[in-house]
């Protein structure tokens, strides 16, 4: 059924804007699944500019994000290309990050480096799963141009909600970590978690049929990554 592997989407692009969000406001300035802004960052770091000890958590942040890239690329290999198996790993990162938060365990400079890493981690394994969801501006760009050319495509409006779905799960994470500062973390674990229940539960209408699964051009998906199973 589409609207599942559609609904996952959603649910993954909520999530990196709220795993994005927490880190940035919790930890420190540094972005876990967005590298191109990490790398900006690291360059004004490396003038001078920004605040102190931007450039450890950017190293952090990019070591643990690779590391994540590469675990998925692993796992995929090994376990075949569904994405259920790496939003598992992904769901228990998060939840070892969103415990160690809500339980106020973070009291040090180094557990605030821990916690960037598992998050960091957790996004590059969802950085194999089919679809931009921590990675938009290439969507944005298809987006814009096929708008400015009138050329839309049928699930165009899904891909808006991706874009939106990124804002929405930022904001959310923003607000907790305002209103209630343990739970700043669970945003992306609840919405990654929803994304593995539409995953490997039950689907309706037999199966799926060859080449159904596979990513469209414009949707940014980085060669390799796995297919979501709709």
């Amino acid at each position: 059924m589409p609207w599942r592997g559609e609904g996952a989407l959603l649910l993954l692009s909520a999530a990196s804007g709220a795993a994005d969000a927490f880190v940035f406001l919790c930890v420190g300035q540094v972005f876990a699944g967005v590298m191109t802004g990490n790398l900006v960052l690291l360059g004004a770091s490396a003038a001078g500019a920004g605040e102190d000890g931007v450039a450890l958590k950017v190293a952090v942040a990019l070591g643990a994000y690779s590391c994540g890239v590469a675990a998925g690329a692993l796992m995929s290999g090994r376990w075949g290309p569904g994405a259920g198996v790496l939003l598992g790993a992904e769901a228990v990162l998060l939840g070892a990050a969103a415990t160690l938060w809500g339980l106020e365990l973070v009291t040090s400079y180094g557990d605030r480096l821990g916690v960037l890493a598992l998050v960091a981690v957790a996004m590059g394994v969802q950085g194999r799963v089919r679809g931009p969801t921590n990675y938009l501006t290439g969507t944005l760009t298809s987006l814009t141009g096929r708008v400015a050319s009138r050329e839309p495509r049928r699930g165009d409006g899904w891909v808006l909600g991706r874009l939106a779905a990124v804002v929405a799960g930022a904001a959310l994470a923003a607000l907790a970590e305002r209103w209630w500062s343990p739970g700043a973390a669970l945003g992306a674990l609840v919405m990654v978690s929803g994304a593995l229940v539409l995953e490997t539960g039950p689907c309706r209408g037999g199966p799926q049929r060859p080449g159904r699964g596979k990513p469209r051009p414009d949707r940014g998906n980085p060669a390799g990554a796995a297919r979501m199973r709709v």
